[in-house]
């Protein structure tokens, strides 16, 4: 009789990857442009600086306080793909909500409605980067992490030319109308989700409160995971340092305060190169190594930034960019390798709700600083990674101390069960 072959089978989840990549670019995209479109249609509606500050801060800083309930909750459910659409689209909505109602009814309303969106902003970071391992290969984690931080990178270089673009051509509400349109574009894509099998225990606050617990346990417990954690809080405090210092840069040496945008381009530019590179690479980076090497790496280009030369700026923030797309593929992959299934998503939310809580607080330190002197606000920015870089060093020290490895393996076993 005659042999019949069975075709070999496809993979499935690559068509899956590719779609959750794509959701996860047009919903980055669109939360990049949200920021400095509201900043823009503040100061356009009311013509107040402080309003349009104060819009752009109370979306940003209420991340803080939204990432660990998210993460608890994804972590929870049977669906993680319904609630992560869920959050897509009230944050759109928030953002409607806000353009709707600036200037027709009192500012405390659409304050507090920006800070309620505001919460949701840890699922367009940690939210997506936590499902990876759901829908990809075991075996292509690392290059799926690395094209997940290329994804930061690109909506880092497209949202704020296309909030800026659009302002100008067409106005400030356009830019905030479009920016909800991109994070509701991403919603199919979530369908790509797996459900997981097992079920999970009703979701009751006294759950999610143990949840938080252990999930906040889980970022000190491992000693990889609190050095990870502790260096890319510092690094990402010397970012915003950094950044708030661009339109200074931009009006003293390039020429015009807008002209500082060009520079954080050309980091995005350089990010997007670094991701590039390191997903065609069959052996991947120690990614502990990358975590301590890149602040060494960013230092130096923010100490060269100091120098106020035009040709050195462009080559600071090359040099820059290729140290944070490293920097946060090799974050990925240590909070998927350490953190329990069961509290993943967490980890990563919560993750990025400190970051982006210290990118805010090193921003708002450098205004002040910047004024009275660029240079050393830019210095400072320099030091703050060089403090990350040996932290990464005393984090461990004090994680060996603090969790030894029978403690950690009990632990884990009853996060499992």
């Amino acid at each position: 009789m005659p042999h019949h072959h069975r075709p070999p089978r496809q993979d499935t989840r690559r068509p899956v990857t590719r779609r959750l990549l794509a959701g996860a670019t047009a919903a980055r995209t669109g939360d990049e442009m949200s920021g400095p479109a509201l900043l823009l249609l503040g100061y356009a509606q009311t013509g107040s600086a402080s309003t349009a500050a104060a819009l752009l801060a109370g979306i940003t800083a209420a991340a803080a306080l939204g990432g660990p309930v998210l993460g608890a909750l994804l972590d929870r459910t049977r669906r993680p793909g319904r609630l992560l659409a869920g959050s897509l689209v009230l944050y759109a909505a928030g953002l409607t909500v806000v353009l709707l109602s600036l200037g027709r009814i009192p500012f405390s309303f659409t304050l507090l409605v920006a800070l309620a969106a505001g919460t949701l902003a840890p699922a367009f970071a940690g939210g997506w980067t936590s499902q990876l391992s759901t829908a990809v290969p075991a075996e292509r984690l690392h290059r799926a992490h690395a094209l997940d931080a290329m994804t930061f990178s690109a909506a880092s270089l497209l949202g704020p030319a296309l909030a800026g673009l659009l302002a100008r051509l067409v106005g400030a509400p356009a830019a905030v109308a479009a920016a909800a349109a991109l994070i509701l574009l991403a919603v199919p894509a979530t369908r790509g989700l797996p459900r997981r099998p097992t079920a999970r225990e009703p979701v009751t606050v006294r759950a999610v409160a143990g949840d938080l617990a252990r999930g906040f346990g889980c970022l000190f417990d491992s000693r990889p995971l609190a050095r990870a954690t502790l260096t890319s809080t510092l690094s990402c405090l010397g970012q915003g340092l950094f950044v708030a210092c661009v339109p200074l840069l931009g009006a003293r040496v390039l020429g015009a305060p807008g002209d500082g945008a060009l520079l954080l381009a050309c980091a995005a530019l350089a990010a997007l190169g670094a991701g590039a590179v390191l997903a065609r690479r069959r052996r991947p980076p120690v990614p502990d190594t990358v975590l301590w090497v890149a602040p060494l790496v960013l230092a130096a280009a923010f100490a060269t930034a100091a120098s106020c030369r035009a040709g050195l700026l462009v080559a600071a923030a090359l040099l820059a960019g290729a140290a944070e797309g490293p920097q946060l593929t090799a974050l990925f992959a240590v909070r998927h390798r350490e953190a329990p299934e069961r509290l993943r998503a967490q980890v990563f939310t919560t993750g990025a709700s400190v970051k982006i809580t210290a990118f805010a607080l090193g921003a708002a330190v450098a205004g002040p600083l910047a004024a009275r002197s660029l240079q050393g606000a830019l210095l400072a920015a320099a030091a703050v990674q060089l403090l990350a870089a040996a932290a990464h060093a005393v984090a461990g020290g004090v994680a060996v101390r603090t969790a030894r490895p029978a403690a950690r393996r009990s632990w884990r076993g009853s996060v499992r069960g």
